[in-house]
């Protein structure tokens, strides 16, 4: 089974179809045990997938990312915790009473990770949207993620979901009172895609994740099951 050295590998069945992602989690078979279902999944087969996993043993990342008002993201979790989800994310954003709504519903099996600020932003497109100034060619993004990464663990957060050039300030910062949740995790050699900020297994494991996504990196290869072993060995 997965989850080698102190970083826990999930795998992204980030499809447009429900048989393409089981067919997925067919193939690498106990390679993984631990499957992130997004937005992209969720929309098309809605919570039948997340049970079809559960059913089959596995464990279930569910990604939707809630950032609603308090009533509305606790009725969320719960139904999430319900389905049988063992992570549901929340955005840190979304404040300390939208969190604690959700922590306070989720159960002892679901866990609350919070996300900080998303692997595809850089830091112009953080001022942008939020209307900061970090000055001509900054890039810097940690005080932003330490900031959101405190307002989580006030909250009650499990965790938090934090680039992996982050994880290590997070680490030092935080000790082991937050997990860490890295995505944009890509092989050596993988294209990035539409990540700006990304790291390979190994990077995040030594910067202190908890948990590593990966995602086109295994799914999209010519040969997913090798994919996730060297993932998987590169975790040890």
């Amino acid at each position: 089974m997965t989850g080698a050295g102190h970083a826990t590998p999930i795998v992204a069945l980030d499809f447009w179809m429900p048989d393409a992602a089981l067919q997925m989690v067919d193939l690498l078979g106990d390679r993984c045990d631990f499957y992130k279902v997004g937005g992209e999944l969720f929309t098309v087969a809605g919570p039948t997938i997340v049970r079809q996993l559960v059913a089959r043993g596995k464990r279930v990342f569910l990604d939707l990312k809630f950032h609603d008002i308090p009533n509305t993201v606790e009725k969320a979790v719960a139904a999430a915790a319900e389905l049988g989800a063992s992570i549901v994310t929340v955005h840190a954003s979304g404040g300390v009473r939208m969190i604690r709504a959700a922590v306070g519903i989720a159960g002892p099996d679901c866990e609350v990770f919070a996300v900080t600020v998303l692997t595809s932003l850089t830091g112009a497109d953080l001022d942008e949207a939020w209307g900061g100034d970090r000055g001509e060619g900054s890039a810097d993004l940690t005080p932003d993620v330490l900031r959101l990464a405190r307002l989580a663990q006030g909250a009650g957060a499990a965790g938090v979901v934090c680039s992996g050039l982050e994880a290590p300030v997070l680490r030092d910062s935080f000790g082991s009172a937050l997990k860490l949740l890295v995505p944009g995790v890509r092989l050596p050699g993988s294209d990035r895609g539409d990540q700006s900020r990304v790291v390979t297994p190994a990077e995040a494991a030594r910067g202190g994740a908890s948990y590593v996504v990966l995602g086109r990196t295994v799914t999209s290869a010519h040969d997913p099951a090798a994919a996730m072993d060297q993932a998987v060995a590169s975790l040890a």
